[in-house]
């Protein structure tokens, strides 16, 4: 089964940057989409971005869009998260995920319901 396992987080001022990344292992080439969730204490585990793992399409939370970016690297099995800009509200455990087509051939980007396979979290905190 595919593997995933999040770093990168850490403690950082606002409107500085952080970059999450995603080490993927196993069967690789049945991933369709990955993305990132956020939770935060107390919060349902929310989305932030995606991406095909093939690379190419993206889609965003409105609360990113233009902050953050996400980025697949295929030959080292890896999927990036680079966060700019950031602010206090952005502080949370930040979840990767990974999913598989479903029976009819499709795949909602911003439901947890889409992703089979989940990493452990990696807490980013964000300072004001």
């Amino acid at each position: 089964q595919v593997q995933l396992v999040e770093s990168g987080g850490g403690l950082v001022q606002a409107g500085g940057s952080l970059r999450l990344s995603c080490a993927a292992s196993g069967p690789t080439s049945s991933i369709y989409g990955m993305g990132w969730f956020l939770q935060a204490p107390g919060k349902e585990r929310e989305f932030v971005a995606a991406i095909m793992w093939s690379g190419g399409r993206t889609f965003y939370a409105d609360s990113v869009k233009g902050r953050f970016t996400i980025s697949v690297d295929n030959a080292k099995n890896r999927l990036y998260l680079q966060m700019n800009s950031l602010k206090p509200e952005d502080t949370a455990v930040y979840y990767c995920a990974a999913g598989r087509l479903d029976y009819i051939g499709s795949f909602y980007w911003g439901q947890r319901r889409s992703y089979d396979y989940w990493g452990q979290g990696t807490q980013v905190t964000v300072s004001s």
